[in-house]
Order: C-alpha cells, then structure tokens, then sequence
C-alpha cells in the first residue's frame, strides 16, 4: 500500500553489471542517507545537484565505496529530496546497502513509486509519467521517439491546449447564466460551433493516430502466408538471418505459428510464420492452418508469396483470405531462380520478384516493408497517440462533443449546454490527470506495470 509520506528506497538499475545506482527519496532522505554514508561532510550539508565520494558503513566494517548525489526538492526526479548511491554492483553489496538502510528507517519502493510521487508533486503529468515506463520499454527508434517525445511535454501540450479553448468556450457560457434574466448571449453560437467543429476535427485526427502510434509502440504486426512449401520459412530465415524456422520439402510442415522480431530503419515489425493454407484431413495441421487465418487477422501487413512456377502458368491466384481496410498486402513471388531468364515474362506493378532460398530481393521487400509505415508524422513532430488508454479517453472526449453539437442544433438550455463541454474536458484530463481528480486504484493500476527502481 501507498504511504506517499515515507522514505522509500530501491535499485534503479539492472543488478549484475559494474555498477549498480540505488535511489533514495522522501522528506527524510538525506537525514537518513547520512546513516550509512560516511565522507568529508555530512550529506545534510551539501548542496543540491553535487556528488560525494565516500563510504557505506555498518559501525567500522566497510561496505562498499560509493558516490552519493544529493537532490534538493523541488529539483529532483520525485520532487522530493533525493540521495543515490552509485555503489559496485555486487549484489552482495546491493543487498547490504538495502539492509542498513531498511534498518535505518526507509522503506522498499513498490512498482512505480518513484514515478508516482513525480507525478504527485507535480514534476510529471500522467502522460509523461507513462511515457516513461514506454520510454524503459522502447526497442526501436520509433517507439522511442514516440515515448520521448510524449515524456518531454509535447503530447501533453496539445491536449492542454485544446482543454483551455473548451474552458474559454465553458467561460463564456456560464457567464451568460449570471444574466440569465436580461437575456444577454456572451458566447456567439455561430463562433461556438466553428471553434467546437475544429476541436472535434483534432480529436479525430488524434484518434485515428491510434493505429500507426500502437503498432510502432508494439511492433508492427506482419503476417507470412502463402501456400505449402512456397517458402515462408525459408523467407523468415532470410529476414532475420538465421535459422529460426525449420525448412522441409515435407509439405505441412510449420504447424504453428512462429513470431520473430526485426529491425528495419529504426522500425520494429513482428514476423508471424504461418501454417501453408490449403484443404487437409490432418486434424493437427488443420489446428495451424486455423491459427494462420487468426495471424492474418491480427496482421497491419500481409507477405503473401506465390510459387513462381504457379505464378508462371496461372498468373496471380485469388487470395485465400479477405484483406480489410486497414491491412497492407505485399504480394511476392518466390523461387524466381527456378526460372530461367527467357521463360520469365515482366512482373506486374507491385510485384516483388524473389529468391528466399538466396536471398536475392530481400532488400526490396525491406524497403517495401518500411515503405508502408508512414513514420514522417514523427518526424514533422505531430502528436500521435500510442496509448489504448489515452485513445479510450479522447473517444469519450468525441462522443461528450457531438453530444454538446447536438445540443447547440437542438437549442439546449445554456446550463445544460455547459455539462456536455465539460464532459468533453473531464474526458481530456483523465489523460494528463491535470483538472481532474483521479481514484487511487486507477494510479495504483497505472504505476504497478513500472518497474521498482522507477
């Protein structure tokens, strides 16, 4: 449980290396640090944002040799006054440190407690406190410009921004009930439903961001299907450089499906191997052909590939599935160096002639790949959501503005019309947390996925 009032300490970096950084933070901090710690002056003495080398003590054993930071509240990750020990990174000596200071009187820091207490005093809103749990989580350059960019402010900016034109807007209306018996409209309904459309237009805009932000944040999701022994295992190989997936001439043989992850221009995608899809009595196969349609249904992108003898006397075959809206497919044809020159015709736009065996065309098919992840929103530093929690809340932020549109077409009571805008900006702050209060299981629930040193 949650005592925001006691001095809390924890590692804050991966035990098993060099060194190993443990984070003290509470009103107490610094009076306590001064317990273990023994160095030139008392740690109560010096000055914020100044480091100290000296040792941690249990009477005159020797623990370790350590360097103590100092921070000073407000000027600290908590807010709070704060001392971290860089020490050895034995973890004999970690747990020492956190024995003698447990003795001492602090306490360990649950998940996310650190975080937490930045977020309570003010150092982070709640966008940016999430934004760093992505920003520890991030394994791609993608999602890390995404959680960087969200941790600094910039997502938190434009979501302020449209909150004080919906209080301008909640302003003028509600002036308008202290005059209520002259019959005086401050607030221009023609202006008010221009300035409301526009919001509704950016929060259209920031939802449908939703599907590029999640996807780059979680990897992008990239179904290989096609039929028995056209490849796909030997393309996995290919792409990853490895042997990952068994590859046999036995048709049938990948009977599950097989994720891997590769990096492409700083873009994660995740690579689903499937079952061959084709009409069989075996029960087991049919279970991986069955979870190779479920892959197809989770895919952003589908690599389709086509034997280039069936390509060769049948042309391109009808699909074995129905691709949505949102789905990408690239279609390529493999085992191009069964082919000799003279008996291949001109591929088709968009085809992608290939060797996975050889690995001749997998350039191609990376740029494609890349090609279809339109990352230059993050790069001209649009706001893009990757949250289902922020895209949950500026769902509801829609749904409270058109009801408020509505409104205004219907004539509503001026009262009236002021809840509806005002649900629009409760909806907006369960995002940052500013101007809204929010319960302490939904922090609780938020802060417990961080890890205990943040």
């Amino acid at each position: 449980m949650y005592n925001d009032h006691d001095t809390i300490i924890a590692p804050a970096t991966a035990v098993g290396g060099a060194l190993v950084l443990i984070r003290l933070s509470g009103a107490d901090a610094i009076a306590l640090a001064d317990r273990l710690f023994h160095g030139k002056k008392p740690l109560t003495e010096a000055a914020g944002h100044t480091a100290h080398f000296g040792t941690i003590q249990e009477g005159e054993r020797v623990v370790d040799e350590v360097l103590a930071t100092v921070f000073r509240a407000p000027h600290s990750y908590t807010g709070e006054p704060t001392v971290e020990f860089s020490c050895h990174g034995s973890s004999y000596i970690l747990s020492e440190v956190l024995r003698l200071a447990l003795a001492a009187g602090a306490r360990m820091a649950e998940p996310g407690e650190f975080t937490r207490r930045a977020y309570l005093n003010g150092r982070l809103d709640l966008a940016q406190a999430e934004a760093v749990a992505d920003l520890i989580a991030s394994s791609s350059r993608a999602a890390h410009t995404l959680a960087t960019r969200q941790m600094r402010g910039g997502y938190s900016s434009a979501l302020d921004h449209l909150r004080e034109e919906l209080l301008r807007l909640t302003a003028l209306i509600e002036l308008e009930l202290d005059f209520s018996e002259e019959d005086v409209e401050f607030a221009d309904r023609g202006e008010l439903r221009r300035t409301m459309e526009a919001i509704a237009q950016r929060l259209t805009r920031l939802c449908a961001s939703f599907s590029l932000g999640n996807a780059l944040k979680e990897g992008i999701p990239v179904a290989i299907v096609g039929a028995p022994n056209v490849g796909k295992s030997t393309l996995l190989n290919q792409l990853l450089q490895e042997d990952r997936a068994m590859v046999s001439e036995i048709a049938g043989t990948t009977r599950d499906v097989i994720e891997e992850q590769l990096l492409i221009d700083g873009v994660r995608f995740r690579l689903l191997d499937t079952a061959g899809i084709r009409t069989t009595g075996d029960r087991l196969e049919q279970m991986g052909i069955d979870r190779t349609h479920q892959s197809i249904d989770r895919a952003a992108i589908i690599i389709r590939l086509i034997d280039a003898a069936q390509w060769l006397t049948e042309g391109v075959p009808a699909p074995d599935f129905t691709l949505r809206q949102d789905q990408q497919l690239v279609t390529v044809i493999n085992k191009m160096d069964t082919l000799s020159a003279t008996d291949t015709p001109p591929l088709a736009q968009g085809l992608i002639p290939l060797s996975a065996r050889d690995g001749v065309g997998i350039d191609q098919l990376k740029e494609r790949l890349r090609s279809l992840i339109a990352t230059d929103r993050l790069e001209q530093e649009e706001v893009v959501v990757s949250s289902a929690r922020h895209y949950e809340a500026l769902g509801k932020a829609q749904q409270a503005l058109q009801a408020a549109l509505r409104g205004l077409d219907e004539g509503l009571p001026t009262d009236l019309l002021s809840e509806e805008i005002r649900a629009v900006i409760d909806a907006l702050g369960t995002i940052t947390g500013r101007g809204t209060i929010l319960p302490d299981e939904v922090l609780g629930h938020l802060f417990s996925h961080f890890c205990i040193g943040k």
